[in-house]
């Protein structure tokens, strides 16, 4: 029998959990027709869990025990990423914290095993909490981004595409990050809007504006659109001389239709060393490059008397200067302005031109091997074609479906991906230098040659996950058996980052698609609506609130809250209405069980389908037909990825119409004699409670499966709850 008093979770979970995977639950059934196989977005080993993979984990495990339970081979591998840039962020930040030291007084080797004992700590915690999120994960398949087979995955993609002309090393405009000293990807720069002064000055007879006068020491070069009337009389490639910061320069004019001609004067300079549309123009005309900050966020010497000057320092300075000479026009003070900043070292972003390895979107390659709907093997293609063809062919379903556009608005704006990074941790790029001969190996070819000092992008690596973690590049049982992948479910915020990197990849090395569908949920907020963040503040803390509340109150809370897409708004009294449910189910279970004992069930020849009790009570019927009804309302729901209102439909099914009135009303009935009537009210009890532990089992498995141990049954056909099947009816 279950014990007395309200349901506890801290009495059953960690036992429950130990006995699903001590019992080999976990992993997929060994043979069968149909599967379904999902990958985890493996969390950065950079600390603990938060509110956002609770929620993912959430979702993922309904499916999975959903899946599971409908009889299919299911997999779900496990796993976390290195997540490079913010791993070695917070090693050098505890490092000069706690020793006052930086990386380069240790040395990289030395510096690396720090690092990598950190990444081994957060991995052991954040695995523990994955647990006791309830994840029935295979962890016999367990992966991490930068593993022994990780890397050989990620040393043959290099290699290959490197082969292919599609990995090249050039001279590009990159987002330099001169806290962490790296370049970070477009998709890792995070815009923060700030007020700061707006500034216009006198450039020869034009008006230009500017939020960062220090930029402008190389600025030779001034546009307008070639239809804007109020500059007619001036010329493509026309020459004029003016007063500058510095004293007086040639200016050069251009006429192109980048220009807005509604924003401002009309007339912009350009910064081609420092800004990424004005490079663009720089590569159309052939013009001169200067560079004006340095790596350390400093001007040059092309500043003159500011030379040497962190930016902010010099920025009054310099307008003072320009005031003097009579060419400051106005200052507009509340200007909001966007900041770029790098979402990993946190540092402001400075656009410069550097040597760097690039991945080309564009450039033309036959595809090997095919099994897509519109590029066939053989077919020459291109990266970003691959990206757009998958989505446009509807081989890959996005949901919710508005998020297709934002896809394709990211695909169209697509550069060349720059993938190398002037950091330790990570995978060093395999290439060798020898003199002036170079060679791509994942070993050295022999004595003199150097290694190049670089590490990939995250998101190299992590863009190989679905088929890495099977096994890629050997040709595995488990590649070809759950390959491609049925869901890759994520935050929307990462759809970008990641789940596009895998479309690029998978598309390219294996010719299919990584996953069939790709499920986005939005981000947790606060009652205020804010993103909860540990910075903030204002983050409900996954761990805290499972040892308060429980974790099935609490995965239940996140999924009831959870539209496809839509930010989620997550509060305490929701875990805490949750853990009432939980509670409802215990209480509603306990007196079930108290008026179903095994004789009586004996004697009754057991528990019978809905559609076979012989009833003609008006309640009965009603309660039967609602069972079958919700049943169906159910499956429906999680079959279309609306697993809120599926959790929404069993909590209104179990609370209302089962124990509020259906069990209120057939008290009467089983406070009597031994009837034939009392028999079968009780078998539809248990029926109701079995199945509801059965429809409840995805969303709160800890309790569903505590109670269903306890369920009056043969000994020799009793089984856990998490391999039962799915109700029909």
């Amino acid at each position: 029998m279950l014990p007395k008093g309200p349901y506890n979770p801290k009495d059953h979970e960690n036992e429950i959990y130990k006995a699903w995977e001590q019992g080999g639950f976990f992993l997929p059934k060994k043979n069968g027709d149909k599967k379904f196989s999902i990958v985890m977005p493996p969390p950065n080993v950079t600390g603990v869990l938060h509110i956002g993979h609770a929620l993912m984990l959430s979702i993922e495990d309904l499916m999975v025990r959903y899946n599971r339970m409908l009889g299919k081979r299911t997999l779900w591998i496990p796993g976390t990423d290195h997540a490079a840039i913010a791993t070695q962020s917070k090693v050098e930040k505890d490092l000069y914290k706690q020793e006052k030291k930086t990386r380069h007084d240790l040395g990289r080797e030395e510096f690396l095993k720090k690092v990598e004992k950190y990444a081994q700590d957060s991995h052991d915690t954040i695995v523990s909490q994955t647990k006791k999120m309830g994840a029935s994960c295979d962890w016999s398949r367990e992966a991490y981004t930068l593993d022994k087979k990780r890397t050989k995955a990620v040393n043959t993609a290099f290699k290959k595409m490197h082969d292919d002309g599609l990995i090249f090393k050039g001279h590009r405009i990159v987002n330099w990050d001169p806290k962490m000293q790296t370049t970070v990807s477009d998709d890792e720069v995070e815009y923060k809007e700030e007020k700061t002064p707006f500034y216009y000055f006198k450039y020869g007879p034009f008006e230009i504006a500017t939020s960062r006068p220090e930029t402008k020491f190389g600025d030779k070069y001034v546009v307008m659109h070639p239809d804007d009337k109020r500059y007619e009389k001036y010329k493509h490639g026309d020459k004029i001389k003016l007063e500058w910061i510095n004293g007086e320069i040639e200016a050069t004019i251009l006429k192109d239709e980048v220009i807005d001609m509604e924003f401002g004067s009309g007339a912009m300079t350009i910064t081609p060393w420092h800004d990424h549309t004005d490079f663009e123009l720089a590569k159309k005309y052939d013009l001169d490059k200067e560079q004006i900050i340095d790596n350390n966020g400093k001007l040059m010497p092309i500043a003159g008397e500011f030379s040497g000057m962190p930016i902010k320092q010099a920025r009054e300075k310099i307008v003072e200067k320009l005031k003097q000479k009579g060419l400051l026009v106005k200052i507009e003070k509340n200007y909001t302005h966007r900041i770029a900043t790098s979402s990993r070292g946190n540092g402001i972003i400075e656009p410069q031109i550097k040597e760097q390895w690039f991945v080309n979107v564009n450039k033309k390659f036959k595809l090997e091997k095919s099994n897509l709907k519109n590029i066939k093997s053989g077919q020459e293609t291109s990266l970003k074609e691959l990206m757009r063809s998958v989505i446009d062919s509807n081989e890959i379903e996005i949901l919710p479906d508005h998020f297709k556009k934002t896809y394709f608005h990211w695909i169209d704006n697509l550069r060349d991906w720059c993938i190398s990074r002037q950091i330790w941790y990570g995978h060093r790029i395999p290439v060798w230098y020898k003199d002036k001969e170079i060679k791509v190996s994942e070993e050295s070819p022999g004595d003199g040659w150097e290694q190049d000092p670089d590490t990939l992008d995250t998101w190299f690596s992590s863009g190989l996950w679905t088929f890495s973690t099977l096994g890629w590049p050997e040709q595995t049982d488990d590649l070809k058996t759950f390959h491609p992948t049925d869901v890759m479910e994520t935050g929307y915020d990462i759809l970008f980052f990641w789940v596009a990197r895998m479309i690029l990849m998978t598309t390219y090395f294996l010719g299919e698609i990584p996953f069939k569908t790709v499920y986005l949920h939005g981000l947790i907020r606060d009652e205020d609506k804010k993103k909860m963040s540990k910075s903030s503040g204002n983050a409900v803390d996954p761990l805290g609130a499972m040892d308060e509340f429980g974790t099935d109150a609490l995965r239940m809370a996140l999924v009831f809250s959870t539209g496809q897409g839509n930010d989620v708004l997550i509060t305490k009294d929701k875990i805490l209405a949750q853990k009432k449910f939980a509670n409802k189910i215990w209480n509603a279970s306990k007196f079930v069980l108290l008026h179903c004992n095994p004789e009586m069930l004996e004697q009754s020849k057991g528990v019978k389908d809905p559609v076979d009790f012989n009833t003609n009570h008006p309640d009965d019927k009603k309660i039967l037909k609602k069972l079958d009804k919700t049943i169906k309302q159910i499956t429906k729901d999680i079959d279309n990825f609306m697993f809120h209102e599926a959790a929404q439909n069993i909590y209104q099914f179990f609370w209302s119409d089962f124990c509020d009135e259906y069990l209120e009303k057939t008290k009467s009935r089983l406070n009597g004699e031994d009837t034939e009537d009392k028999k079968l009210v009780q078998n539809i009890l248990y029926k109701i409670l079995s199945t509801s532990l059965k429809l409840l089992h995805p969303f709160m498995p800890f309790i569903t499966e505590k109670i269903w141990q306890e369920l009056p049954k043969k000994e020799e056909n009793k089984k856990m709850l998490i391999i039962e099947n799915w109700p029909t009816n």
